[in-house]
C-alpha cells in the first residue's frame, strides 16, 4: 500500500466536496477548485474523512494512487488556507516593483521585465528585493515563482539573481590570484 495513498483526508468544516464519478470539486471560502481523477482510483466519502483505493499492487497504479491523494488534498489545504511562496532578488540595482496586478522586475537587463499574474495568483511587492505570490492552486503559485525565478537565477559566484526565500546558494571560490 502507498504510504500517501492509504491516509485519509480529513475535510474540514466550512468545505463542500462534490464528487461526480472520476471528478472531484472543492468549493471553500477561499475559493473553488476541481480535478479529474484516474479511472483505476476509486473515491470513498465517509462523513467527513476521504480516501482513496487502487485496485491492484502494479507500480503506475501505486504511483497514481499516492498522486491522486496528494492533489486532493493539496485542494483541500488551497481552498481553506491558500498556498504562498517568497522570493528575494539580490543584487546590486536589482529591484521589483508593482504595477497594477503585475510586477516590473529590473534585473540588470537593457530594459525593464514585466510578469503578468497569471489566472488565480496574486503577486505582491513586499518590498523592492521580495516578491510575495499568493494563490489556492499550489501547482500556479509554485509554477509563478519558478517562471520569475528563471529571469536571473542566482549565480555561484556572487549570488547574484532571484532566490526561494531560505534558499541557500552555494558560492564557489573564484579565480585565484598569485604565484
Amino acid at each position: 500500500m502507498s504510504r500517501i495513498g492509504k491516509a485519509i483526508i480529513t475535510i474540514p468544516a466550512g468545505v463542500k466536496l462534490v464528487i461526480n464519478g472520476q471528478s472531484i470539486q472543492v468549493e471553500g471560502p477561499l475559493g473553488k477548485l476541481a480535478a479529474d481523477v484516474h479511472e483505476l482510483i476509486k473515491i470513498k466519502q465517509e462523513g467527513a474523512t476521504l480516501s482513496f483505493e487502487r485496485p491492484d499492487d502494479l507500480k503506475f497504479s501505486r504511483a497514481i494512487h499516492g498522486t491522486t491523494r496528494a492533489l486532493v488534498a493539496n485542494m483541500v489545504e488551497g481552498v481553506t488556507k491558500g498556498f504562498q511562496k517568497k522570493l528575494e532578488i539580490v543584487g546590486v540595482g536589482y529591484r521589483v516593483e508593482q504595477k497594477g496586478k503585475d510586477l516590473n522586475l529590473v534585473l540588470g537587463f537593457s530594459h525593464p521585465v514585466i510578469f503578468t499574474a497569471p489566472e488565480g495568483v496574486i503577486l505582491t511587492a513586499i518590498d523592492p528585493l521580495k516578491i510575495a505570490i499568493k494563490g489556492i492552486d499550489k501547482q500556479k503559485v509554485g509554477q509563478a515563482a519558478a517562471e520569475i525565478r528563471k529571469y536571473r537565477r542566482p549565480e555561484p559566484y556572487k549570488g547574484k539573481g532571484i532566490k526561494y526565500e531560505g534558499e541557500i546558494v552555494r558560492r564557489k571560490q573564484g579565480k585565484k590570484t598569485g604565484k
